[in-house]
């Protein structure tokens, strides 16, 4: 069983940039796809990025693309959000997630999952 930590959150004017990483442990990242959602207070979780198991395949949300990108490193164990010209309306707690299922989108049941870290975008 893979267990996922988050970090990279913190606080950022609109128009600057974080990155977020997400470091696995307890299996290989390579055996997972992985995903990035999150969730911002009193709306449901929200899609953002998949990446497949080798990086080969990557999808990103449409109110995040060109904007974020979803990289990961597997000799790292490590998957990162690289995410540019925030906005207010990004502000979230950021979730990675893993599972053996390449998932995109809203209805995605991810198996294992992070405890999250927290994105606040000041306008």
């Amino acid at each position: 069983q893979v267990q996922l930590v988050e970090s990279g959150g913190g606080l950022v004017q609109a128009g600057g940039s974080l990155r977020l990483s997400c470091a696995a442990s307890g299996g290989t990242l390579d055996s997972y796809h992985m995903g990035w959602f999150r969730q911002a207070p009193e709306k449901e979780r929200e899609f953002v990025a998949a990446i497949s198991r080798s990086g080969g395949r990557t999808s990103h949300a449409d109110s995040v693309k060109g904007r974020f990108t979803i990289s990961r490193d597997n000799a790292k164990n490590m998957v990162y959000l690289q995410m540019n010209s925030l906005k207010p309306e990004d502000a979230a707690v950021y979730y990675c997630a893993a599972d053996r299922t390449y998932c995109t989108g809203k209805g995605c049941r991810y198996d294992y999952w992070g405890q999250g870290t927290q994105v606040t975008v000041s306008s």
